[in-house]
C-alpha cells in the first residue's frame, strides 16, 4: 500500500469481497420467479378455466305457482238496463165545446174500448139536429116533386139536379149535426185504466182541451238500447229473461231492434215485449234484460292472474309441456263477483297463478302446483334476472318461497304486470 495524506479521503468498496454480489442474483431470481409466475395463467391457462368459458353458467329458471285449469261450457248472455213503458198511453181531449152533464167513471178505473167517460150537454146540438133533419125532409119533398114533373115533362132537367143538390146539403148538416152530439160523449179510445181525469160535473171544457190520460199496459215494453258491438247479438224474436226492480221476474219476447244508431249516443234502440195480462207489473219502472245470445267454452279465473303483454295487451300466462311461459290473448266473456270467464286459452291449460308478473313469454320456468292460502313467506327473485336488478315497487308484485324446497317462487299480490 501507498502512503496518503492523513487530510484526504478514500472511498471505502467490497468489490475484492467474494459475497458481495449475492444479494443481486437473489433479487434477479425472486423477480423472474414472480414474473414466471404472473404469467403463467395466460401462457398455461387451466383447464377448469378452458371449462368455464367454454360453458358459460346458465341463471336459474324462476319458480312459479300454477294451477290446472279445464274450459267448461259458458253461455253467453247480453244484459242491459231498460225501462217498462206502456203498450199505449194516450191524453183524451174533448171534441167539442161545452158544459159537461155527466162523468160516468172515476180516475184509476178500468175501461173497455169504447165505453164513455163522461157527456157534454146536447140541448143546443140537439135542437141544431132536428132543424137539420127538418132541412132534409123539406128538401128531399122538393126533390121528389121535381123528379115527379120531369117524368111528365113539366120541369127541366135543370130544376132536378138543383133539387138534388140542396138534398145532399141537408143530409150533410144532418150528419154534422148527429157528429156533433157523437163529440158531446168522451169515450176510451182502447181498453186500459184511466190514470187520470180531469173535469168535474157542471165545468165548461174548450175543444182540444186534455181531460185525462188513458194508459194500456198489457202488454208491457220493455225500452233498451243496444251498444254498437253488441248489435249482432240481438235479433228479432229472441227470449229474455226480465227481472224488475219492484222484485217480479218474467220473461218476454224481442219484437223490435232498430237499423239506425242514435246519432248522439250511437246505440240501437230495441224492444222486448212482456205479457201483463193482468196488470199487475205497473209501467214506468226499471227493468234488467239477459238475453242468451249463445254458448261457448271458457276457463273461469281471478282477475288477478291477468297480465299484459310488451304492447298492452290483455292475457294470461301458461306454461308449456317443455316449462316454457306462453303467453296467450284472451276475451272476457263473463264477469262475476267471485271471478270471470274468459275465452282464447286451449282446453287443458297450467295457468301461472303465482309470479306471473316475473317471467316473459318463452321463457323457462319451474312450475310448481299451486299451494293452498297465500301465507308464503318472501324472498328475492332468482339472479341474473332483470327483475333481481330493478328497484322494488310497493304497489306491485310480492316474491315469497314455496315451503318445500326454498326455491324461489314470485307471488303477485296485485294486478297482473
Amino acid at each position: 500500500m501507498t502512503d496518503t495524506p492523513t487530510d484526504e479521503r478514500q472511498e471505502l468498496t467490497f468489490e475484492s469481497d467474494p459475497g458481495s454480489t449475492r444479494s443481486r442474483w437473489v433479487a434477479g431470481g425472486l423477480a423472474l420467479a414472480i414474473i414466471g409466475w404472473m404469467g403463467s395463467g395466460y401462457l398455461l391457462p387451466s383447464e377448469q378455466a378452458e371449462q368455464s368459458a367454454k360453458q358459460p353458467v346458465a341463471p336459474r329458471p324462476v319458480t312459479v305457482a300454477v294451477r290446472k285449469s279445464v274450459a267448461e261450457p259458458v253461455k253467453q248472455v247480453f244484459v242491459a238496463e231498460g225501462q217498462a213503458l206502456p203498450d199505449r198511453d194516450t191524453m183524451l181531449r174533448a171534441e167539442t165545446s161545452g158544459q159537461i152533464s155527466e162523468v160516468l167513471v172515476d180516475m184509476g178505473a178500468d175501461l173497455q174500448a169504447g165505453e164513455v167517460i163522461a157527456r157534454f150537454d146536447i140541448a143546443a146540438r140537439q135542437a141544431d139536429l132536428e132543424r137539420a133533419e127538418q132541412e132534409r125532409d123539406r128538401a128531399q119533398r122538393e126533390f121528389d116533386n121535381a123528379s115527379s114533373l120531369l117524368e111528365r115533362g113539366v120541369a127541366t132537367l135543370d130544376r132536378v139536379s138543383q133539387a138534388r143538390a140542396t138534398l145532399a146539403a141537408a143530409e150533410a148538416s144532418v150528419s154534422s149535426a148527429r157528429k156533433a152530439i157523437a163529440d158531446t160523449e168522451i169515450r176510451a179510445p182502447f181498453s186500459g185504466r184511466l190514470e187520470s181525469l180531469d173535469i168535474n160535473l157542471g165545468e165548461f171544457v174548450s175543444l182540444g182541451t186534455d181531460v185525462g190520460r188513458i194508459v194500456d199496459n198489457t202488454p208491457l215494453n220493455i225500452r233498451i238500447q243496444v251498444p254498437q258491438q253488441s248489435l249482432r247479438d240481438v235479433r228479432v224474436g229472441q227470449i229474455a229473461e226480465v227481472a224488475f226492480i219492484t222484485g217480479e221476474t218474467t220473461t218476454g219476447k224481442v219484437t223490435f231492434v232498430a237499423t239506425s244508431a242514435d246519432p248522439e249516443t250511437r246505440t240501437f234502440r230495441a224492444r222486448i215485449e212482456v205479457a201483463n195480462e193482468d196488470g199487475a207489473i205497473p209501467a214506468g219502472i226499471s227493468a234488467q234484460l239477459r238475453i242468451l245470445t249463445g254458448e261457448l267454452t271458457a276457463h273461469f279465473v281471478s282477475p288477478a292472474i291477468l297480465s299484459l303483454d310488451t304492447d298492452g295487451t290483455l292475457g294470461i300466462k301458461t306454461v308449456s309441456d317443455d316449462n316454457r311461459v306462453e303467453f296467450h290473448k284472451i276475451d272476457i266473456v263473463r264477469a262475476q263477483t267471485d271471478g270471470i270467464w274468459v275465452a282464447g286459452l286451449p282446453d287443458e291449460a297450467q295457468i301461472i297463478s303465482i309470479g306471473q308478473g316475473f317471467v316473459n313469454d318463452g321463457e323457462t320456468v319451474d312450475p310448481q302446483p299451486e299451494q293452498d292460502g297465500d301465507d308464503l313467506p318472501a324472498v328475492q327473485p332468482a339472479p341474473n334476472t332483470p327483475e333481481a336488478a330493478a328497484p322494488a315497487d310497493p304497489a306491485g308484485p310480492i316474491i315469497t318461497t314455496a315451503p318445500k324446497d326454498g326455491t324461489p317462487v314470485a307471488a303477485n299480490a296485485g294486478p297482473a304486470q
